[in-house]
């Protein structure tokens, strides 16, 4: 349990309720220098403890072990966007906020003339990958053994964990986008999908 959290919980609903660690003392049976290091983040209440000042706030004990809520809605602003230029002027960009403890990426892939970039590994079982493309056209080699040409408009699911390389054998650029989501974290070696 993180402390500072937990005392700022705390005050805030002290705070909210117009109590002075007096009257905190007075109504949960806890005393001040005890509810102020527990506002502080410097102490660690015992469960006893919280649930007496849980009582004095007139809250469950839930209210303040719980922790928040994560984020409902994050924004990624475009100068927030990691771009990535690979040799050979194969560029991608991660579109997607990143959201703790949900493994979903939406990418855009640009491919020049004549790239083929290489191999990709394979994701966890029960991971996938749809593909869009944009413009222009790309090659997926799935496994080393599956081709699947893709053109303007065209669009592809996988189950993403097979091994996936890309080509762009045409004389004008490709961008593709590729919304993958995968069911563990990836290798610390993969930065990307695509």
């Amino acid at each position: 349990m993180d402390l500072g959290a937990l005392g700022q919980r705390i005050q805030g609903l002290r705070r909210e309720r117009s109590m002075t660690l007096q009257e905190l003392a007075e109504h949960s049976g806890v005393s001040v220098s005890m509810l102020s290091a527990v506002e502080r983040g410097d102490k660690a209440p015992t469960v006893v403890v919280l649930d007496r000042i849980a009582g004095g706030l007139g809250v469950r004990l839930s209210v303040l072990v719980s922790e928040p809520e994560a984020e409902r809605v994050i924004v990624r602003r475009v100068a927030e966007q990691d771009v990535v230029d690979e040799p050979g002027g194969w560029q991608r960009t991660i579109l997607t906020p990143v959201v703790p403890g949900v493994n979903f990426e939406w990418i855009r892939s640009t491919l020049p003339p004549g790239c083929t970039p290489g191999s990709y590994p394979a994701y966890a079982p029960g991971s996938h990958e749809f593909i869009f493309v944009e413009s222009g056209s790309v090659e997926l080699t799935i496994d080393g053994e599956r081709t699947v040409a893709l053109s303007e408009g065209d669009s592809i699911y996988l189950a993403a964990d097979v091994t996936l390389e890309y080509a762009n054998r045409s004389a004008e650029p490709c961008t593709y986008y590729v919304a993958a989501l995968i069911m563990r974290p990836r290798d610390a070696g993969t930065r990307f999908t695509t």
